[in-house]
């Protein structure tokens, strides 16, 4: 029972990763609670699934960090925030996040149609889009435009991407990883930065390859084929910074 269990936290760590970076917007904060949280959960004796154990650790161990009475930017509580993440980018249904969160159903719920309302106040900016494949540039340039910001920019290849980057110094950055023959999204991200920093949100058909933990890996991550409120989530944690334990 011990190896299942064990099993069954190695398939969740990746996404268990990316959620506690989304929540903490750093990825050595983000990775410690994860840490420090398998170590917990493989130290309990409980009849809870893997998964939701372990979201559930980092959870609370991000609680005791910060206090759960202060409203954060733009109107979000802390636990509308987490209940957005499980919900909409994790893809959790609502009974797992109300448990992982520790309050009833109904309470969740409503929690989550007053964030929903409330995403869109988050604050605007200019965003490059990095996309090879034209139908899902247009479908990911539309929904960022009714989130409230401006697509100051749209490469399909490495060049293209630091030029434009270059020239208009975006506030945010939405990357594909796989450019076909114009290279790679992450190298693309990785010139830019060397002369301009930004939030970078990478969307990705494969996102246990980008968090591996070998080497410097984004804090936010978002799985195609991905839902507009899932995008409208990672680009208000990017903006506003997430909350950082640093």
């Amino acid at each position: 029972m011990i190896s299942h269990h064990r099993e069954d936290l190695l398939r969740a760590l990746p996404y268990v990763r990316r959620y506690a970076r989304a929540l903490t917007g750093s990825q050595a904060a983000g990775d410690g609670l994860v840490a420090d949280s398998v170590k917990e959960i493989l130290a309990e004796d409980t009849a809870t699934e893997a998964r939701i154990a372990l979201y559930g650790a980092v959870t609370r161990r991000f609680d005791a960090l910060r206090s759960t009475t202060i409203p954060l930017s733009h109107g979000l509580s802390q636990r509308q925030r987490q209940l957005l993440l499980l919900t909409v980018l994790e893809e959790m249904p609502l009974d797992a996040a109300a448990t992982i969160v520790q309050v009833p159903p109904a309470e969740a719920a409503a929690d989550l149609e007053s964030a929903r309302d409330r995403l869109r106040s988050a604050a605007a900016t200019d965003v490059l889009i990095i996309e090879d494949e034209p139908i899902i540039a247009m479908d990911i340039e539309e929904l960022v435009q009714s989130c409230g910001h401006r697509v100051v920019g749209v490469a399909a290849t490495e060049t293209d991407a630091v030029a434009i980057a270059q020239r208009c110094k975006p506030g945010l950055i939405l990357a594909d990883i796989n450019l076909g023959q114009g290279g790679d999204g992450t190298h693309a991200v990785a010139r830019i930065m060397q002369r301009h920093h930004a939030p970078v949100i990478f969307v990705t058909a494969y996102p246990e390859r980008l968090l591996t933990g070998n080497a410097l890996e984004p804090a936010f991550v978002i799985t195609k084929p991905f839902e507009p409120l899932a995008l409208a989530i990672a680009t208000y944690q990017a903006v506003t910074g997430g909350v950082r334990l640093d």
